[in-house]
This record gives C-alpha cells, structure tokens and sequence, in this order.
C-alpha cells in the first residue's frame, strides 16, 4: 500500500520549476543539484586511489600582532598615573597615614614596569599589574593596600587606552 493512501491523499506530483531568463532552466527537485561543487565528491563507487590536487582548506585565522611598548608614552602616563594617583588616596589619609608616598611609590613603580615592557595598545592592559601591587604592599605590610590596587586599576581602566589612542593620533599627525 501506497504511503499517500494511507493517509488519503492524492498522489504528490513535482513539477520543474521553469525561470524565464534568456537560456537558463533551472530544474528544482529535492536532494538534487544541478551545480557541481569546486571539488570531487567521494562516493562508495570512486576509485579508492582518487587524489585531490587541491583540496578545500580552511584559511588560516589572522593574527593580530600588538605593537612594541613606547618608552616615552610609559614616562608621560607613569607620570600623569602618580599624580592622580596621589590626587585620589590623599583623601583617605586616615588609611595610609605617614606611608602614603611609599604607597603611591611601589604602584608607580609596578604599573611603570607593565607600561614599559608588555602594554601594547588597547587590548592589552592586563589585571597582573594591579594584583602584583596589592601583593607587594601587603608583604611590606603597607596599609591600604587593597584601596591602592582598586583605584589603581580603575584609573587605569579609565584613561590607559584612551591616553594610548591621543599619544598615537598625535604622533602620527606629525609624521
């Protein structure tokens, strides 16, 4: 028995659609292409000896490459990253007391190293840093410590990226 009389329906017919361009017929059935694809297609009656010449190969992902540190961008942001650094815990000077200045010293210190040897632009600013400087104020037992890596980090995060993108607009007008 037929599947369509089971359920009571006519018999299903497929006509070609026909398109009315200037010599093309595009016949249209299910499961069959009339293109053939950029490559053969294995089949279990192909040769088992069959090679491709040049096989489908996906492209290599593109790598973005950061650029080297700048020396002079690290001096001026370390400079400006101290000031404003002193700006903001200056008004907790119930926390750091007498070791306010060794404070900013030992962050400036860790965020000039980052600055010089691994920031490349935005997308590089990295949160080891920021942990490395409540690390080394907790074992010189400074206080403060974890006031000092937050408001390190969320200066950072402010004005890094954006201070890297003037440095390198104005640079680059003078060239």
């Amino acid at each position: 028995m037929a599947l369509n009389n089971i359920f009571n329906t006519p018999p299903l017919t497929i006509t070609p659609a026909k398109t009315p361009f200037i010599t093309t017929l595009i016949l249209r059935t299910p499961c069959i292409s009339l293109y053939s694809p950029p490559y053969p297609i294995l089949s279990s009656s192909s040769s088992p000896n069959l090679t491709f010449t040049n096989p489908p190969r996906a492209s290599p992902p593109q790598k973005y490459t950061y650029p080297d540190p700048i020396p002079e961008f690290a001096e001026a942001e370390t400079r400006k990253f101290r000031a404003e650094l002193l700006k903001k815990l200056s008004k907790e000077s119930e926390t750091f007391g007498n070791d306010l200045d060794t404070v900013i010293d030992v962050c400036a210190e860790i965020f000039s190293n980052f600055l010089h040897q691994e920031y490349g632009g935005p997308g590089t600013l990295l949160v080891e840093p920021f942990t490395d400087m409540l690390i080394a104020l907790k074992e010189r037992k400074l206080p403060g410590a974890p006031l000092a890596a937050r408001t390190s980090l969320l200066w950072a995060q402010n004005y890094v990226d954006k201070d890297w993108e003037i440095w390198n607009s104005i640079s680059n007008s003078q060239i």
